[in-house]
């Protein structure tokens, strides 16, 4: 029986799904060859993608858009939270810390799940809120271990508030940090008595998924306790990275050398 031809609906879903594939940012030309589309004809659609949010257009490369980010987060809630529970409690057990589950959306972070200890009870939980990346370790994770054509979106909140963004105390030398250690760290910046450590989870080289991000009082995370929590966290993120996995190929936000 002869293969039906390609509707425009499934030209559009293809170079949707080819976006979000993409190790990297991708080029039109990339997008075209990876569909079997005539190049002119990949983006007359690619306008369509990006006028309707599906598609987010950076240059001359392409990001998935605000459209497929709010379903993937939306999915999250319904799928991620329930695979990704039992890790939130071995990490809280083992830490005696909150622990909080993200996903990125449009220009920020989502808070989809929290385990506190009741001796936490004053820190508050976040559950359902967005954060922005100047603020809190878990979207400065996720952020860090995106492609750099990628993190526009979430530097503009920064900028709007007034947050310095070049030079060392910038917050793209931060991001940089983050990259290089794999974990972002965070004093007191929106609690005063509060600090956290947050490392993203990258399923099979892609967009990070999710961050998982250990929060405890300022005192309790001192120099002489990182590391050991830093351990655990690692540990929890590569038991979920092999939980999403459908290869068993994960990484949790790979340092890189220095």
């Amino acid at each position: 029986m002869p293969e039906a031809p390609r509707t425009a609906v499934d030209k559009a879903l293809d170079l949707v799904e080819a976006v979000a594939r993409s190790p990297r940012p991708p080029r039109l030309t990339d997008l075209a060859e990876a569909v079997d589309l005539h190049r002119a004809t990949a983006y007359r659609i690619l306008l369509d993608l990006v006028r309707r949010g599906w598609v987010l257009r950076a240059g001359d490369r392409y990001l998935p858009g605000t459209a497929v980010l709010q379903l993937s987060a939306a999915a999250a809630r319904h799928s991620l939270v329930a695979l990704a529970r039992p890790v939130l409690l071995g990490l809280s057990g083992a830490t005696e810390m909150m622990v909080n589950l993200q996903v990125l959306e449009e220009d920020r972070s989502r808070v989809i799940d929290v385990v506190r200890p009741e001796r936490l009870g004053m820190i508050t939980r976040l559950l359902g809120e967005a954060l922005p990346v100047h603020r809190f370790a878990g979207p400065l994770a996720l952020v860090a271990a995106l492609e750099p054509d990628a993190r526009g979106p979430y530097l503009r909140p920064a900028e709007e508030a007034g947050h310095p963004l070049s030079g060392p105390g910038g917050l793209v030398a931060e991001i940089e940090r983050t990259r290089r250690s794999g974990f972002a760290v965070e004093h007191g910046r929106n609690e005063k008595p509060v600090a956290s450590l947050s490392r993203a989870v990258v399923v099979d080289q892609g967009t990070p998924l999710c961050a998982l991000t250990v929060v405890g009082l300022d005192a309790e995370i001192d120099t002489a306790r990182l590391l050991l929590l830093k351990q655990r966290l690692r540990e929890a993120a590569e038991e979920l990275g092999r939980l999403l996995s459908s290869t068993g190929a994960v990484t949790a936000a790979t340092e890189v050398p220095a």
